[in-house]
């Protein structure tokens, strides 16, 4: 397979006749700088001997084609250390068992919040027992608890994650991810303490606080994810397949401990004490992790900086030996990233990635949560208490977790390769499967095609299996057919796609249910 080379004008900096080819390299003279015309604008780079080989590509002329970003994505050599550096090993996985930490601990808050239903269910109650034939305090904001959860963090997150693009160049990662994981921190141990804490007489008090807490916690974990997300994109690939496999990791965790607490609490506030506790203890162990993790010299080689590229208007066109060009790259330091470049070069992957979600989010747990065992009526706890939670909850996180797991040695189809985006779309067979099921209730389709409980254990390991495997590729592609320099603002753009493809898969879930 070919191997795109960096483009650099040989000695004086004169201008080549034309661009080189894709598998070409100039000469190069030492303290040299590159520049090349792209339209009416002079590109200066930093010295190639200063600025080294990116770890997501070498840089080219902007007649490099998009055949040649794939090779160069897929080489096995697409993370080959610079001239004179010797690239480390992860030794014992170390850079890798963190990532996957991290991944965790992105989600696994917010699973556990969301999963201590029936927590709420208690805590929006008169939990001093109110008597007999008293409407219950804050029954209205009961009912529709979860709609206000997904307002208020589908809000925060998309206003985070505007946010995390404009201060990538601005507030350094290492401030960004310290704080929201403070921040998580502490909002966990604020509803750790308020468990105990009888609310009876201030229902909506505390429901207010529940909201607050929850846009907080949801629009500080965006951060943090999105922000080691791009991280990620200075490393090889393997990373950030750890990290997005983590997050899956969260979900079946939570799903296990959901599992548990119906086989075996009494106590409601017991076992949600026991969720709240594990969060905070986990939140604390990545904070320690993340501090770790420079220290490894895996990671030191990737974490190396690099000069940002800086674009010229033909009126400035500095010379070439100007030192002028390497101060006016560290001042694009503070500017906003360039988002026009980044959306273009991932449209492709960023459809891949909102439709994926779109499929996902109209089918789980919308439609999933509703489909009940055809045994149901013989009242045995498995098609009763344990089939939703079973079939739903834990086969998805597992399946998703599967297929997530499995890019780590399968990355096919390639970025620019027709096939993936035709494996997304072939996901839209699996609406009609579900909505065949046992769904109920059923208003408008009354014929049930699939009757057996085999067949939405089935159709949720695809389901799965399929988002957690196309939606990894698409997601760690991102990063790595951009610059380095541009890898960590790509990740926010990409963490955007797969919050746009959740928003409009739940927004058009409700209408989907209502045409069941």
């Amino acid at each position: 397979m070919g191997r795109g080379q960096g483009g650099a004008g040989p000695g004086g900096g004169a201008r080549p006749a034309a661009p080189p080819s894709p598998d070409s390299q100039w000469p190069r003279q030492p303290g040299s700088q590159r520049r090349w015309r792209r339209g009416g604008d002079i590109v200066a780079m930093a010295s190639e001997d200063d600025f080294h080989h990116s770890s997501n590509s070498t840089y080219r002329t902007a007649s490099s084609s998009l055949r040649t970003d794939q090779e160069a994505l897929l080489e096995k050599l697409l993370d080959r250390p610079p001239p004179g550096l010797q690239r480390p090993k992860d030794r014992f996985h170390g850079a890798y068992i963190i990532f996957f930490s991290l991944g965790i601990g992105s989600l696994l808050p917010w699973n556990f919040f969301i999963t201590a239903k029936e927590y709420w269910v208690f805590k929006l109650r008169n939990c001093s027992s109110p008597a007999s034939g008293e409407e219950p305090a804050g029954s209205d904001i009961l009912n529709y608890f979860e709609s206000y959860l997904t307002v208020a963090s589908t809000v925060s997150n998309v206003l985070c994650l505007m946010a995390n693009f404009l201060l990538v160049n601005r507030v350094p990662i290492q401030v960004r991810v310290l704080a929201s994981l403070t921040i998580m921190l502490a909002i966990f141990l604020v509803m750790t303490a308020l468990v105990k804490v009888d609310t009876s007489s201030w229902t909506y008090g505390f429901f207010a606080v529940t909201i607050i807490c929850m846009a907080i916690l949801s629009g500080t974990s965006t951060i943090f994810n999105s922000s080691v997300f791009g991280m990620t994109g200075s490393f090889p690939m393997r990373n950030s397949q750890a990290l997005i496999s983590g997050g899956a990791m969260g979900g079946t965790i939570s799903a296990v401990a959901l599992l548990v607490d119906l086989a075996a609490s009494s106590d409601v506030t017991d076992s949600t004490l026991a969720f709240f506790l594990t969060a905070d203890v986990f939140l604390g162990l990545c904070v320690g992790l993340y501090l770790l993790l420079p220290r490894l010299e895996y990671a030191r080689f990737y974490l190396r900086p690099v000069w940002p590229a800086h674009v010229f208007s033909g009126e400035e066109q500095p010379p070439q030996d100007s030192p002028s060009a390497p101060l006016a790259a560290l001042r694009s330091r503070d500017s906003i990233p360039p988002l026009r470049p980044i959306l273009k070069k991932t449209a492709g992957l960023g459809f891949c990635v909102v439709y994926l979600f779109f499929i996902t989010s109209l089918v789980f747990p919308a439609i999933s949560t509703n489909i009940e065992s055809l045994d149901k009526g013989s009242g045995s706890p498995w098609t009763t208490r344990f089939f939703v939670p079973l079939t739903t909850f834990l086969l998805y996180n597992f399946a998703d977790l599967c297929g997530r797991q499995v890019t780590a040695w399968i990355q096919v189809p390639g970025p620019r390769s027709k096939v993936l985006p035709g494996l997304v779309l072939l996901r839209t067979c699996l609406l009609p499967l579900f909505m065949f099921c046992n769904y109920q209730p059923r208003n408008h389709l009354h014929m049930v095609l699939f009757r057996s409980d085999l067949y939405p254990v089935l159709f949720t390991s695809l389901l799965g299996l399929s988002n957690g495997y196309l939606s990894t590729l698409a997601l760690m592609y991102g990063p790595k057919i951009v610059p380095r320099e541009l890898a960590e603002a790509t990740g926010v753009v990409m963490s955007f796609y797969l919050c746009l493809g959740l928003v409009l898969g739940s927004a058009c879930s409700a209408l989907l249910v209502h045409l069941i």
